[in-house]
This record gives structure tokens, C-alpha cells and sequence, in this order.
């Protein structure tokens, strides 16, 4: 009867002719706090730590292995979500990493997950304790579990240098100071400091080796427009495993670089010859390799482990249907973590020993959401072909029920551009939007990662142009084959997605019905002008991707691409969203198009949270902001949407809404 009287709550009575058999799923169910997540085993594998809402932000909880989760004592009591936790390798901390409200200036804390024994939350301490500083973790030492080795940029904003940290005591020792470019540093398997990569002013790049004389010797140097690093290294630490794709190159590769001769031998590249190198497991056990992974459509593995892929033929067998990921390994490789997943299930978390082969279920971080599955999507990968004949991969969703034909479309763009891309899976926006009655289509536009080399620097001073076509030819796919309906057709996106909103809207202002764009930059002078100092040795990449603001040529792309000077253009509905601390794209990116659209008399709402930065990353917030969007898409696009909202989201709601009247913006000479 209670199953049933929540489902009663969850479920909204408004149907639409495409799917007239789903009902209008919670917004909580998507953006709310999982119940928990990030599960992590201790290195000796008695203990399990994970995330959970403690005063409405997700925190670290513990518990030992064998008790249940309602026996878990909470561990921190941050009051802004963490980029991250992880345990000491010998069990006595945890570290996590935060900023104050999402301006990224990153701190490193510790607690000592044995004080949960106390009364309360235990207090953290503060290992940087420094003001306006981003650190950084280059390596958790394993020979000396009380050591960390960290770069922070406190001498110089635009560069890091490198430390010693001890845990115990929080001692900072400087070890290398950082007055050479330096971007990388790279410790072998006995964490002895090897290879320093330097980049310079046009952003190529040189790898150096230390040599038993303490000088640097270069070993391997690639262009601005290509990339390398290292990996790992062999078990004699000889060779290092290098990715890179320089020269005739264009899949990235996997090679073995022999420090003493510089000779390269290749390991391995995509069998199908299709996709970039994508990762490399190494056992810390044995320093043998475990397996290589490619991300195609979905995640590929190649096995160079037999008791490893004999224990993921077993686990695929009894999960049929879902994708297997390990997300926490014990110290000695025989307890995990593993998660079953898949583009329309709620994943779940369950323990595995590799030696008895026993699995007992752990959590779902999202219980509520499984009682709905049958109302989410799947995800489907497709092609099509640009305005030069490129193929764009994307993935479309469609909502499920419906007959996918004639719907109301979202584009939804991610950010980046170069390096991020969309992948297979569940997607709490794509899913969300589905629900509401939209077909979703993701592009995979040029210069999204992990495509080639001549993929991703086919978008290098293609804002708005060549890489803006792959998404409208992505609108042009949809509506040739009778899936969109072309006049209900939105655009929506975060950061590099967010500029592809205004650019749509501004260069295309035929195709969209309205637009969602999340901090995105309207004018690409002042994105370039205003990006953090520790992104100086990305500038040239910047500039060879936008254009060079200090030439000619360049300020004409720049002008030329960026939305602000082609507001004149916009006439559909436009929805911004913001937040103040955002140190990436600043909040004048948002005000000075919303002043402009505002003067000009278009139709722009506008939402800025106060404690957010380059995304909103508090639930309450995101709640909010996705309570706004459905309720603009609908009123355009025809959609559905959840009327009905929490007394706290509906206060924050209007606390971040702004009264575009009051929007000031004063130019810079």
C-alpha cells in the first residue's frame, strides 16, 4: 500500500498523444541526491565509504563492511559538494578535494574515518590552507601512505609548482619550483620524479627526462595541434607507456618509450581502427598490464589478464544486458566494488570477491528511479552527414512509447569542445527530457574527443561555422527522416554547448524555437580575456581554436563567430543560466547578452545562483533550474511539464531569477 501511495505522488495525470502510457516522472528522481553513491572500498577491504546527504549536500559516510548502511556514521559536513574523495593507501585517511562556491580554487582535506566513533561529524582538516589557489594531486604515494605529492600554483597564479605533502602532519615541502613552463610531471613505480613535459608560448610541447646527472634531457616533443602522455610504466621502469598521436598518426596510439635509446614500440591502437586509444588498467600488484578499453559507441576492453577477464565473462553472464564497471579494488585485487549499468536502467552496486566468486548486492544510488524504469528511454547511437560530408556520430533518445515520428526535439550540446564528448549510457538530462515528451539528439560534433586527431582539429576557428553546421545537419537528419517536427525544434546546452545555444539561435535563427543556454560565453574576446591564470599554457591552444584576438585576421573570426555581435539576429525565446563564481566563463558572459537582447526588446529570461560557478552543482539549485527550463520548453515546444515543486526549490527558484531590468553591464576599454 505504500509502494503504492508513493507511486500515486510521483506519478502526474497529464498525458500527450505520443506516449499516452507514461506518466510525468519527479524532477527528484533525476537531479535530486542519489540516496547513495561513490562507494569505495578501504584498502583492506573491511570498510566501505560512500556519499550521502548529510544537511542537504552530499558527504562522505563510513561503515564497516559487514554492518548495514543504516548503520553508517556520517564523516564530513561540507556545505558544498566535493570534486572527490579517496582513500590513504594504508586506511588511516580520507582525502577529498573542494572549492568554497564553485569559483575552483581547490583545497585538499583529510579526516580520519576512525573518529566516527564520537559523537557528530569529525572535523576535517585543511592541508592547503592557502587563499586563492588551485592544488592539485600528482601522485598518493603507495610506498609512503603518509605522503601526496601536489602541484600548487601559490608563487605564481599562472603555474604550479611541485610539494611534498605529508598527511599526518599537513608539512609542505616545495620539490621542484615551476619557473619553466612546466604542465606535467611524472613519477615512475618507485615515485621517483622521471619526466617533466614544458609547454611553450605556441603551445608545443617537450617531455624531459631527470638523468642520474639531475638535468633535464629531452625525450619526446610534440605540435600545439597534437597531444602525448604518459600512462604507465613497464615493471623495470625502463619504458614508459606513452599515448600519442604525433605525426602520421591520427588514431592515438599506444607505444612503450625507452627512456635510455628514445625508441618507440608500438603496443596497441583501436583493432577496428575507428576510435582513439582510450585507457590502460596496470595491476599495482604485479605492475603487469590488466587490459586496454576503447570508447566507441560503447566502452570496448581487450584482455591481457586471464583471471580478470574470466572474472568480467562472469559477471557480464550473470548480469545480462547491462554494462559492468569496477569502481573500488581492495588493496590486494580480490575485493571490489562493481557496478551494472545501462542507458535505461538505475545502476546498482554490488560487492565481488574474485577468489569465491560471492556477490552481494550493495546499494542502488537511485531506488526510486528503478521502480520507473519501464518509463525511461533507451539511447541510440547514429550517423549523419555534415555540410562538408563529414559523419558526425550522435546518440538520439526517443521517448519511449511514442512512435518517434513528428516529435518536439531538444539538441542538447555538450561542452568543451576539444577533448569532452557524449557517451553511451544514462543520461538524467536526455532521460528527463524524454519524459517530458522530447526526441533527444546528442552530436558528437568535430572536435569532440576521442574521434582522431583530424576529427578534433577540424573544429581549430570553426565556432560558429563548420562546427555549428554539425549540429544544424544534425536538426536536417532528424527532420528528413520524419523524427522532428521542424518547427519545435530547441536548442540547449552547458558551456561550449551553451555558445552552440547563441550561436543557433543568432546564425540559424530559422531552425530553433528557443533556446536553453547554460554558462556559455557570448563574446569571445572577453572569454579569452578573462580565463584563469593557471590556463595560461592553454592560451595558444585557445587561440588556435577561436582565433588570435591579437591579429587582424584573427579579431575578424572573433567578431565573426561570437553571438553577441549577431544579437540583432536572435528572435526566438531565449532562457540564461549562470553561475556567479564561475571562473571559466564569467558572469559578464551572460550579462552582456542578456543587456543587449534585453535593449533590443527580444523575449530572454534569466536565472544567476550566487553559489554556483561553471554548472550548478547544489541540488536545490539544479532542481530549480530544470524546473524553469521544462516549463520554457513547454510553453514553446508543447512539451509537458511538472507544475508542482518543494517549498524550498520554489523559494531558491526565485531567489535566482533575476529581473532582467536591473542587468548592468559596462564594456572594458
Amino acid at each position: 500500500m505504500k509502494k503504492l501511495l508513493f507511486l500515486a505522488l510521483l506519478f502526474s495525470t497529464i498525458w500527450n498523444s505520443n506516449a499516452q502510457t507514461n506518466p510525468i516522472l519527479d524532477r527528484e528522481l533525476f537531479f535530486g541526491n542519489p540516496e547513495i553513491t561513490g562507494g569505495q572500498l578501504s584498502p583492506n577491504g573491511q570498510w566501505i565509504s560512500f556519499l550521502k546527504e548529510y544537511e542537504g549536500i552530499m558527504n562522505i559516510w563510513v561503515k564497516k563492511f559487514d554492518e548495514p548502511f543504516e548503520k553508517a556514521k556520517p564523516l564530513t559536513d561540507s556545505k558544498r559538494p566535493m570534486s572527490g574523495y579517496f582513500w590513504s593507501e594504508d586506511g588511516k585517511y580520507i582525502l577529498y578535494v573542494k572549492d568554497k562556491s564553485g569559483e575552483e580554487n581547490m583545497n585538499i582535506f583529510v579526516v580520519n574515518p576512525m573518529d566516527v566513533a564520537s559523537s557528530g561529524v569529525p572535523e576535517s582538516r585543511n592541508l592547503t590552507p592557502l587563499k586563492d589557489v588551485t592544488a592539485r594531486i600528482d601522485l598518493v604515494s603507495k610506498k609512503d601512505a603518509d605522503l601526496l605529492y601536489v602541484s600548487i600554483n601559490d608563487r605564481d597564479k599562472a603555474w604550479h609548482d611541485l610539494y611534498s605533502l605529508k598527511i599526518s602532519t599537513g608539512e609542505l615541502k616545495k620539490v621542484y619550483e615551476n619557473t619553466e613552463r612546466i604542465t606535467g610531471y611524472n613519477f615512475d613505480w618507485d615515485e621517483k620524479l622521471r619526466v617533466l613535459r614544458k609547454t611553450d608560448e605556441k603551445g608545443n610541447s617537450i617531455m624531459y627526462q631527470i638523468n642520474p646527472e639531475n638535468k633535464l634531457e629531452p625525450i619526446y616533443d610534440f605540435s600545439v595541434s597534437e597531444s602525448a602522455y604518459i600512462t604507465s610504466w613497464s615493471k623495470d621502469n625502463k619504458q614508459a607507456y606513452i599515448v600519442t598521436n604525433k605525426g602520421d598518426l591520427n588514431l592515438s596510439t599506444l607505444f612503450l618509450l625507452d627512456l635510455a635509446t628514445k625508441k618507440m614500440t608500438l603496443v596497441e591502437s583501436d583493432p577496428l581502427k575507428k576510435v582513439d586509444f582510450g585507457g590502460l588498467s596496470v595491476s599495482d600488484l604485479t605492475k603487469e598490464v590488466i587490459s586496454t578499453s576503447y570508447t566507441d559507441n560503447k566502452i570496448r576492453r581487450y584482455w591481457r589478464n586471464k583471471t580478470w577477464e574470466a572474472n568480467y565473462k562472469f559477471l557480464t553472464a550473470k548480469f545480462p544486458n547491462r554494462e559492468i564497471g569496477f569502481a573500488s579494488v581492495s588493496k590486494d585485487e580480490k575485493k571490489m566494488l562493481i557496478t551494472t549499468y545501462g542507458d535505461k536502467y538505475a545502476s546498482d552496486i554490488y560487492y565481488f570477491n574474485t577468489e569465491t566468486k560471492e556477490l552481494v548486492f550493495q546499494y542502488t544510488p537511485r531506488p526510486k528511479l528503478k521502480e520507473v524504469e519501464q518509463y525511461l528511454s533507451p539511447m541510440t547511437p547514429i550517423t549523419y552527414k555534415s555540410s562538408d560530408g563529414l559523419e558526425i556520430p550522435a546518440y538520439l533518445t526517443v521517448p519511449v512509447g511514442s512512435k518517434g515520428k513528428n516529435l518536439p526535439v531538444v539538441i542538447l550540446v555538450h561542452g568543451g569542445p576539444k577533448g569532452p564528448r557524449d557517451n553511451w549510457g544514462y543520461n538524467s538530462i536526455a532521460q528527463f527530457l524524454a519524459n517530458r515528451g522530447y526526441a533527444v539528439l546528442q552530436p558528437n560534433f568535430r572536435a569532440s574527443g576521442g574521434y582522431g586527431k583530424k576529427f578534433l582539429n577540424a573544429g581549430d576557428l570553426q565556432w560558429g561555422k563548420l562546427m555549428q553546421d554539425d549540429i544544424t545537419w544534425g536538426v536536417k537528419h532528424l527532420i528528413k527522416k520524419g523524427i522532428a517536427d521542424k518547427d519545435k525544434v530547441a536548442i540547449m546546452g552547458g558551456s561550449y554547448g551553451g555558445y552552440a545555444t547563441l550561436a543557433g539561435l543568432a546564425f540559424t535563427p530559422d531552425v530553433y524555437a528557443c533556446g536553453v543556454d547554460i554558462v556559455g560565453p557570448s563574446n569571445i574576446f572577453t572569454l579569452l580575456e578573462s580565463v584563469p591564470a593557471y590556463w595560461e599554457s592553454f592560451r595558444a591552444s585557445l587561440y588556435k581554436m577561436t582565433g588570435d584576438p591579437n591579429t587582424e585576421e584573427g579579431k575578424k573570426r572573433i567578431q565573426e563567430s561570437s553571438p553577441l555581435f549577431s544579437a540583432h539576429k536572435i528572435v526566438k525565446p531565449l532562457l540564461i543560466i549562470q553561475g556567479a563564481n564561475d571562473p571559466r566563463v564569467k558572469q559578464a558572459e551572460a550579462d552582456q547578452i542578456v543587456v543587449s537582447l534585453r535593449d533590443k526588446g527580444k523575449q530572454v529570461g534569466y536565472l544567476l545562483a550566487n553559489d554556483e560557478g561553471h554548472g550548478f552543482r547544489k541540488p536545490v539549485n539544479s532542481m530549480a533550474m530544470y524546473a524553469e527550463t521544462e516549463k520554457f520548453l513547454a510553453g514553446i515546444l508543447g512539451g509537458r511539464y511538472q507544475k508542482e515543486m518543494p517549498e524550498n526549490v520554489a523559494k531558491r527558484l526565485e531567489e535566482i531569477r533575476v529581473d532582467i531590468a536591473k542587468v548592468k553591464y559596462e564594456a572594458k576599454e
